[in-house]
């Protein structure tokens, strides 16, 4: 029988890992047997890999066993290389890239997939994002620190069956450490490092009785800014990109008998501090960490996620219910053209002194419940069954000052401020609107052993997503209301999609430390409304023009093929995981301007192509000596004809016809619409954005004893190849460069003390390796660089019992 098992429950991995590892070895007797036969005949010098267990589809199953590209990144590859948040990922896991856009998003795409809507909290991301296999709705979110963290697990691909829509790129899940009830025990970490970082954390488990246990962590992070903001009125030396983070978990397990397991368990994040750095390619200064910029942004998130698995063993199949509720808060502002009003007077042709963001606020609260039943591992048919409800409400409040008069410092507006305020002139763009989306999904899938080598695996999931809701915004400082409050929502138009997605795969055993498996998956991502086009702002509607942006936009397809291989070679001391694949994508969604102003909104390319190759590398040359590294090559164009509109050379368009601004524009609308409609190109031929065509990292540890204690030293390589950040493919202004990055650990625990001291470098040769570039799809349309973290020294005192 093959020892390729699907566990019971859904999240076991995910939410007890511990447990996972022993259930898994269990169940999979012929493949420990293997191991260890693997582990006698190795070379005394390199110790075989242990075993590392991953929720991947929402089953219990090991790395080299899941029949999918999957990547797992511990706890101690986190600590090593201070990753403390989703961005830090960057060059550790092939084909992942997270970039930073407008105010404190995080856009995440795995081997090209990912959201090319950015600041548009209606639109669902190309990658989903877990914790503990609860999926986090909000991409602002994903800042929240990892707290308490077992392990990160990237799946690569669409997860057309497990996950469902919002993962057509892939699947990132925060496995975080829980309760057991076997030990007390403790951990708390202690760290300094230049910039005044200040780093500190502590956990500790407390068994209650054989049956209970509970587990409480805490930390907090901060540091000064890497960048400053230097025109600032009063503070020349404004800190950017700085931080001050706090978290907390606590988490109770009690399992009464050895058929019932009830798993309680909160995360509580908190961040609040002055704005990312966003430096305008257009800046003088030379240097990347001074920004000439007059706008002191802040950046406040607080997220709540509160959640509980309770499981039952049902004799040869296991019945969980995953119960979830979430809520975000953010405030976010920052200065949207990124220079001083001099400098923004002459690059605007004099239209405005400045654009500011006062506030981008949002609120949502949320909560998921999902029922699943799952036969046990033994045996050669083995199947999951499942159904998710997902429910939430995203309020979103924006204010943006833009003028050729006053300071650009005023201050955002109450939401019930009245429609007569002095101010309400004043703002060039205001928003409030309350986004409900309802979701449900059914799932099955089931695998069976043909042969004792070979094993077919199918899986079908339907989908189906509601949106409603009410909004009210305008532009250019002129509101429709006559009394009351300034902005007065209204129902919209609402939308609905329904898929059927899924998956069907083959691996094959050519030797118990060797498979090779084959898979066609298909994920999709919902569509949804353009608000602006729906009240009849757009070319489409206004002119009928076919190449405008339409009411609604379509939701998003892709086929996946892949094939790949995972091996164990030498005594399981080499490990060699690759895959090739390639993607058909459908309607790929993406941020277009209109040729009427402010008519902008989604629209969908008809028919993209994607293909690439990853290779996952580690060995144990010796007891000692540990080498690992990652390689992807990547490609992605667009193949179909499509006319699109870049809102730079729209504008730029306009501006050279004479119809400058908005003035311009409205006072000789057909004609500008007609300027503005002739700048657009086909995209035929053009690169799928966030896909850098080489992308790697290469590492080399040493462990061994040294005088009264244990040496750990590492070194690594990372290297991040350029890339296009729009699907425009603009010279200079899409353009994101390559960046390499070396880091370095060092620890020494001195044995039998529980105590342990360690030294971080990230980014030895300070680098001014720039993370994302960034074209504001609204506003001022300004272009801005995002960097990654300069050179930081981290000195950390750790104890453990």
């Amino acid at each position: 029988m093959k020892s390729t098992g699907v566990s019971a429950l859904a999240l076991l991995a995910a939410t007890c890992p511990v447990m996972a590892r022993a259930e898994v070895a269990a169940a999979d007797s012929a493949a420990d047997s293997a191991a260890g036969e693997a582990a006698a005949a190795a070379d005394a010098s390199g110790a075989p890999f242990e075993e590392i267990v991953v929720s991947a589809e929402r089953t219990n199953v090991t790395l080299q066993k899941a029949a999918l590209s999957v990547a797992v990144v511990t706890d101690e590859t986190l600590a090593q290389a201070n990753i403390t948040e989703i961005t830090g990922l960057n060059g550790s896991v092939p084909g992942l890239v997270v970039a930073k856009s407008g105010g404190g998003e995080r856009n995440i795409s795995i081997r090209g997939i990912g959201s090319e809507t950015p600041e548009n909290p209606s639109t669902q991301p190309g990658v989903s994002f877990h914790i503990d296999g609860v999926y986090i709705f909000n991409s602002i979110a994903a800042n929240a620190a990892f707290i308490d963290v077992a392990q990160v697990e990237v799946l690569r691909g669409p997860q057309g069956t497990m996950y469902g829509q919002g993962s057509t790129g892939g699947t990132i899940n925060v496995v975080s450490k829980q309760p057991d009830t076997t030990a007390f025990s403790g951990t708390a970490n202690l760290g300094y490092g230049n910039y005044d970082l200040f780093k500190a954390d502590a956990a500790i488990n407390v068994p209650l009785s054989d049956t209970l246990a509970i587990r409480a962590a805490g930390q907090h992070y901060r540091h000064d800014g890497y960048a400053k903001a230097t025109d600032v009125a009063g503070d020349p030396d404004y800190e950017l990109d700085d931080a001050d983070e706090w978290g907390g978990k606590v988490a109770v397990k009690w399992t009464p008998t050895d058929r019932i397991s009830v798993l309680l368990s909160t995360i509580q994040y908190k961040g609040d501090q002055n704005a990312t750095a966003q430096k305008n390619i257009l800046d003088p200064n030379p240097d990347p960490r001074e920004l000439t910029q007059d706008f002191p942004g802040k950046t406040y998130i607080r997220t709540q996620l509160y959640y509980g698995v309770v499981k039952f063993d049902l004799d040869g199949a296991t019945f969980s219910s995953i119960t979830s509720y979430q809520r975000l808060h953010s405030r976010l502002s920052w200065d949207g053209d990124g220079l001083n009003q001099a400098l923004f007077n002459e690059v605007s042709g004099g239209i405005a002194n400045y654009d500011h963001i006062a506030t981008w606020e949002q609120n949502t609260t949320s909560w998921t419940q999902e029922y699943n039943i799952a036969s046990d591992s033994d045996g050669p048919f083995r199947w999951i069954l499942g159904g998710v409800y997902l429910h939430s409400k995203n309020r979103n409040y924006v204010n943006e000052y833009r003028a050729t008069t006053g300071d650009g410092l005023t201050p955002a507006l109450p939401v019930d401020a009245p429609f007569d305020d002095p101010r309400v002139p004043a703002l060039t763009y205001a928003d409030l609107s309350e986004i409900t989306r309802e979701a449900y999904a059914g799932y099955v899938q089931a695998s069976y052993d043909l042969t004792d080598a070979l094993t077919v695996t199918g899986g079908i999931r339907y989908n189906h997503d509601k949106y409603s809701g009410v909004s009210d915004s305008f532009s250019n400082g002129a509101t429709g209301s006559t009394s009351g409050a300034y902005l007065q929502p209204m129902p919209g138009v609402g939308t609905s999609t329904a898929r059927v997605t899924g998956k069907f795969a083959l691996d094959y055993e050519l030797t118990p430390s060797n498979m090779v498996y084959a898979s066609f998956t298909r994920g999709f991502k919902p569509g949804g409304i353009n608000s602006a086009a729906s009240r009849g702002d757009s070319s489409f509607t206004v002119f009928g023009w076919e190449d405008g942006v339409r009411p609604a936009y379509k939701p998003e397809t892709l086929d996946s093929i892949e094939v790949g291989s995972k091996n164990r070679f030498f005594g399981d001391t080499l490990q060699i995981n690759a895959s090739a694949f390639y993607y058909f994508y459908k309607d790929l969604q993406f941020i277009e301007e209109d040729a009427v102003l402010f008519g902008d909104g989604i629209s969908n390319v008809p028919k993209a192509e994607v293909y690439g190759a990853e290779l996952e590398m580690n060995w144990k040359a010796t007891s000692h000596l540990h080498f690992d590294g990652t390689l992807s090559l990547l490609h992605g164009e667009i193949t179909s004809d499509y006319q699109a509109l870049d809102p730079s050379a729209a504008d730029a368009a306009q501006a050279a016809a004479g119809f400058p601004g908005i003035g311009g524009f409205y006072g000789n609308f057909y004609a500008a619409s007609l300027v503005r409609r002739a700048a657009s190109v086909n995209i035929k031929g053009m690169k799928i954005p966030k896909m850098p065509s080489v992308q790697g990292s290469a590492a080399v540890s040493w462990t061994g004893e040294v005088g009264p204690g244990e040496f750990t030293a590492r070194a690594q390589y990372i290297y991040r190849g350029k890339f296009q950040s729009r699907v425009f493919d603009s010279p200079v202004q899409d353009d994101t460069p390559d960046y390499s990055q070396v880091n370095l650990f060092a620890s020494y625990a001195f044995a039998d003390s529980g105590f342990s001291i360690s030294a971080t470098v990230t980014n030895l040769f300070d680098e001014d390796g720039i993370n994302s570039r960034f074209t504001d799809p609204y506003g001022s349309g300004q272009v801005s660089d995002t960097y990654i973290a300069p050179r930081q020294a981290i000195l950390s005192l750790g104890y453990r019992f």
